[in-house]
């Protein structure tokens, strides 16, 4: 029972201790990933280099038609439909590391009223991300800058009810890349 009582009182301290100096999960290494649109990339080919190389990339193919959606649930599952998260009212904004030859619209989706699965369809809180073509950048996203259609009174995003994030090329262009190195919740 001692052992127990000690191996508990250390990991609670680890916890703890892992909280404090500020170590997140970086979605891009712990959750699949999914796609819709003109890529060059299967959802297939798009997880197994993130596994094996810890980077998400897409490419459009020739002459796209349409857009490029890649999505990633914050709780992780394998269907592109989950639970909302709960964050944290800590939870100040989101921090990526991309690197595009585009302009990327950033949606961060709400969960349905039922608490079962995403909003799906309409208007959703988002940001746009500046194209980066030649190095990769380093953005925090404050929660408070998601509104709807980006419009400066646009409704804000409601971080206790976050299923996940959509990152749209909506004219996407021969060859556009988009790559990310991490996601992480703070």
């Amino acid at each position: 029972m001692r052992q127990l009582l000690i191996c508990l009182l250390v990991f609670g301290f680890l916890c703890f201790s892992l909280k404090a100096q500020g170590k997140r999960e970086n979605l891009v290494k712990s959750n699949k990933w999914f796609i819709a649109g003109p890529s060059r990339e299967s959802e297939k080919t798009i997880n197994a280099i993130r596994l094996e190389k810890g980077i998400i990339i897409v490419s459009a193919k020739d002459n796209p038609k349409g857009e490029i959606e890649l999505n990633v649930m914050i709780t992780p599952s394998e269907t592109n439909d989950g639970i909302p998260a709960n964050l944290s009212s800590d939870s100040k904004f989101v921090e990526i590391t991309y690197q595009s030859s585009q302009i990327i619209k950033l949606q961060a989706r709400e969960g349905n009223s039922e608490g079962t699965g995403c909003l799906h369809g309409g208007s959703h809180p988002r940001i746009s991300l500046p194209a980066s073509p030649n190095e990769f950048k380093t953005v925090k996203i404050p929660w408070a800058d998601f509104k709807q259609d980006e419009l400066p009174d646009g409704k804000l995003l409601n971080i206790y009810n976050l299923c996940k994030f959509n990152f749209v090329n909506y004219n996407p262009i021969s060859g556009s890349v988009l790559r990310i190195k991490s996601v992480l919740i703070n």
